[in-house]
């Protein structure tokens, strides 16, 4: 068989072939013929990572852990801001890059191991500037990065194309979406991507709705043949079957637990953007007892919350993590002195004498009160979900892993995998605010 020298034959000749002669002939391939075939996404891809058919605005990439949603929406961008050479004009020019953090946007979506830059040529390759938040293809195409914390960013700049990358995970999803959406008016046609594990929020489901969206859906085990042995055999063992398991392997979008205190619709009417001014702050720890990101156990669940002018609870951050005891101690002290809070507390009967020792070897200062559990956890959390369906509390954007614990507790108990603990301490943060002395009490007589 003699191999076609352009890519798109070459690749199209070679899919076409049985397994046996396809073997035999990529084992002749010259060294040229190779490197086409390497950088040649629709030969590698499956069907359902290449973009829709039709006039769409928006392809959506519903899909579990390890599908490989970044290596898709990459390749797109490489798609549509590449043309034939180097210096050639591609469809789009005005590409913006949106992540849940500037971290996500720079580590993920650009020099991640399937980001923007590993999947150019060399010759294709864009310039990156960190500093500039920047990308600058040698045709002129250029990609601004933004995050989702800030969704600001995106009032004013205007863009023909965008990649966003977990949308289901971003703290201020509708707003960074409807801002991203007034600047997409560029060119005759513009068009955007969005790769992300689901959840069930609103600006997902308004995605799915509109007639304009395309949405492509796959799981973990499509990719299997690209995933480390020990993550089938650990990870997808655990959970498959599990309802996060569901969420995040199968790319499931699930109902709300029947029963649950919590419910999405409960916590959707209660989200606001900015919290009034506070007139006490705490930030709460779950201690987990377990050893941090060096073991499988659960996270350290740290909550701040405040008590507004207005009488009503304010979440403010979900800043839960696994780090070993010095790394939880830091980021506890820090979401401390970045909301100016007036008092950390901890749950001693899970290690709450060991979380004092640990705040006090860092920051000495800090006002703590340990906190001594009663009764079970859902005995603690009903009276919180009470004020919650009292209009009582709202959370100052999205906490997506922390909602996802709060909507699994039911009265019977807890149906989530592992503990509740960035839900656990919530409940203590709130609890200490609204179900304590009065804070307007606490803030005269302090």
């Amino acid at each position: 068989m003699t191999v076609p020298q352009s890519t798109f034959s070459l690749a199209a000749s070679i899919a076409s072939l049985p397994v046996a002669e396809r073997a035999r002939v990529l084992a002749g391939l010259t060294k040229k013929q190779a490197e086409q075939l390497l950088w040649d996404w629709k030969f590698w891809a499956r069907p359902n990572q290449l973009p829709p058919p039709g006039d769409w605005l928006t392809w959506l990439i519903l899909a579990g852990r390890g599908y490989g949603k970044t290596r898709t929406g990459a390749e797109w961008v490489r798609s549509v801001v590449c043309g034939a050479t180097p210096l050639s004009r591609g469809i789009l020019g005005r590409i913006a890059l949106v992540a849940e953090t500037a971290a996500d946007a720079r580590d993920v979506m650009v020099e991640g191991e399937s980001g923007i830059l590993s999947v150019h040529p060399k010759a294709f390759r864009p310039l990156y500037e960190p500093s500039k938040r920047r990308l600058t293809w040698p045709n002129g195409a250029v990609a601004t990065l933004y995050n989702a914390v800030e969704p600001d960013q995106l009032r004013g700049p205007q863009h023909d194309g965008a990649w966003c990358d977990e949308l289901a995970k971003w703290r201020y999803a509708g707003e960074t979406w409807d801002q991203l959406q007034f600047g997409l008016r560029l060119g005759d046609k513009p068009r955007q991507v969005v790769t992300t594990t689901p959840r069930p929020i609103p600006v997902l489901k308004q995605i799915i709705a509109a007639g304009t969206s395309r949405v492509t859906r796959g799981s973990t085990h499509e990719n299997r043949a690209n995933l480390a042995s020990t993550f089938l055999a650990e990870v997808v063992k655990k959970y498959e079957g599990t309802r996060l398991g569901r969420q995040e392997l199968n790319a499931e979008i699930l109902d709300d637990v029947p029963g649950a205190l919590w419910t999405r619709d409960m916590l959707d009417m209660s989200r606001v953007g900015f919290p009034p001014d506070l007139v006490r702050v705490v930030v709460a720890v779950d201690p987990s007892g377990t050893k941090g990101a060096e073991d499988d156990g659960d996270a350290i669940g740290i909550v701040a919350a405040g008590c507004g002018v207005d009488g009503r609870a304010y979440l403010l951050e979900d800043a839960s993590c696994k780090l070993p005891p010095a790394g939880w101690g830091r980021r506890a002290i820090e979401v401390f002195k970045r909301w100016d809070a007036d008092r950390l507390i901890a749950e001693r009967n899970f290690g709450g004498a060991m979380v004092e020792h640990v705040i006090r070897s860092i920051d000495p200062d800090v006002s703590f009160r340990e906190v001594t559990a009663s009764r079970g956890k859902v005995a603690r959390a009903e009276p919180i979900a009470a004020l919650y369906e009292q209009k009582k509390v709202s959370h100052v954007g999205s906490f997506p892993d922390l909602e996802d614990q709060m909507c699994s507790f039911t009265p019977s108990g807890y149906i989530g995998a592992g503990s509740p603990d960035r839900a656990d301490a919530a409940v203590w943060a709130l609890t200490e605010l609204m179900l304590g002395p009065s804070p307007f009490t606490w803030f005269v007589g302090n």
